[in-house]
């Protein structure tokens, strides 16, 4: 668990998130279980590390970035595989920048209302409004697929342009072709799913209701047909606002695509054959 959101624009909130997350996974209402009927939970409670202490004060952003790169760090470099639950979506800049050294060529897959790639916002250069400017000025991945996007700006589409590696799903655009979430044999993978990606229909504990959205049998939908020869070596589930949501309908929501993201890094696991 990532509590933070100290980078947060608008509402704070997301910090409270990964306990939610585990309460909606353990909730007696639902079972272990993903749809392609593989224990997830079980594998979950063996590899839940708890929360990463973090300062969230808003005084020392870069000092929790930096705990952030540390301790993913820390874990890619004895093969772990991590699912992150958020916060705001900051924290996918520091886990990336943990990530991308081990995995070369790595692909990012990102579900979102919002293009997140803002040079700066409101003055903050990691606000949860520019990770993905980070990622790429930095040269961490080697493409970018944004899906859901129904908020894109001039500013945000000259950054697209600018970087070049970006393809925008947008919801304008959806359904997408066939074959757009086939991901070539030698790229590895990560997925960063900001639950406002759905509509507030679906999803409404989040800090930017923006209709017009996915719903969460389209977004579960990508998930369990994408394909990954190359692995999934990480994910993440962003910007869960507990104070929002409504008779903890988002927060099961959340453990929903957490159990679905599960068995997709079991189902393609990087370097050998997936043991479902």
């Amino acid at each position: 668990g990532l509590p933070t959101d100290q980078n947060s624009s608008f509402l704070r909130g997301p910090a409270k998130a990964p306990g939610f997350i585990r309460w909606a996974l353990a909730c007696d209402s639902g079972n272990d279980w993903s749809e392609g009927v593989v224990n997830v939970g079980k594998v979950l409670r063996k590899g839940d590390l708890g929360d990463l202490v973090l300062n969230d004060t808003g005084e020392d952003r870069q000092e929790d970035s930096v705990r952030i790169t540390t301790a993913l760090a820390r874990l890619t470099a004895n093969n772990a595989r991590p699912l992150c639950f958020g916060g705001d979506h900051s924290v996918t800049f520091p886990i990336i920048r943990a990530l991308a050294p081990k995995y070369p060529g790595l692909h990012i897959l990102h579900f979102d209302a919002h293009p997140d790639m803002y040079d700066k916002l409101l003055g903050n250069e990691l606000s949860h409004a520019s990770p993905f400017a980070r990622i790429l000025e930095m040269g961490l991945v080697e493409r970018l697929i944004q899906v859901g996007i129904r908020t894109m700006n001039g500013h945000q589409r000259k950054q697209n342009q600018k970087f070049g590696n970006v393809t925008v799903v947008s919801m304008q655009d959806w359904p997408p072709p066939s074959g757009t979430f086939d991901f070539p044999a030698s790229a590895p993978v990560y997925v960063s799913v900001d639950l406002d990606a759905l509509d507030p229909a679906f999803a409404p504990g989040v800090s930017h209701h923006e209709p017009g959205g996915l719903s969460t049998r389209e977004l579960l939908g990508v998930l369990q047909t994408m394909r990954v020869p190359g692995g999934v070596v990480g994910a993440d589930v962003v910007e869960l606002n507990p104070d929002r949501d409504v008779d903890g309908v988002s927060a099961m929501v959340a453990g929903k695509i957490v159990k679905e993201l599960a068995e997709l890094m079991l189902r393609w696991p990087r370097g050998a054959p997936a043991k479902l």
